[in-house]
């Protein structure tokens, strides 16, 4: 089934968001796998690779059927211009790590919705998380204060 996208607008940043997907508050999308009973799929927002730029490597350091929590470290990637943890969106079992990612981890942000997808766990989503209009409301928000932020230190570039 082809995703439909709620389009996203400010200042310089604009991005299209899978109206069907769940989000959490730390920008991380879910989204259940078709014909995968309880499988779903995680990947990093539009904005979190924004944020993140051109990733170069990644790693996971939970096993497949290791039991996952939300906010547990579940891995790390690697980018031009930050590293960062990867933390877990879902409660359940880690399946796997995206095999694409070790190919070219640059589709994480070329395809962050379908093709560039970070891990997968069986489970449910964190209960934080929130609809597309929850998560747009959320990064107006987030963009606002680091808007501030950046101004306050005459920094303009988002």
């Amino acid at each position: 089934m082809p995703l439909t996208f709620a389009r996203y607008k400010h200042a310089r940043f604009s991005a299209r968001f899978p109206e069907s997907f769940r989000y959490s508050p730390s920008h991380y999308w879910m989204a259940p796998v078709e014909g995968e009973e309880g499988l779903w799929r995680v990947g990093f927002t539009k904005f979190a690779t924004r944020m993140l730029g051109e990733l170069v490597d990644c790693e996971w350091q939970v096993p497949q059927g290791g039991a996952v929590a939300p906010g547990q470290v579940v891995g790390w990637v690697e980018g031009f211009k930050a590293a960062s943890d990867v933390y877990c969106v879902m409660q359940g079992a880690f399946e796997a790590g995206n095999p694409a990612l070790k190919e070219d981890a640059c589709i994480v942000r070329t395809d962050p919705y379908e093709v560039g997808w970070l891990y997968s766990v069986r489970g449910e989503p964190e209960p934080d998380s929130v609809d597309v209009h929850g998560y747009i409301e959320l990064l107006d928000k987030t963009i606002k204060r680091m808007a501030e932020t950046t101004h306050a230190e005459g920094d303009e570039s988002l």
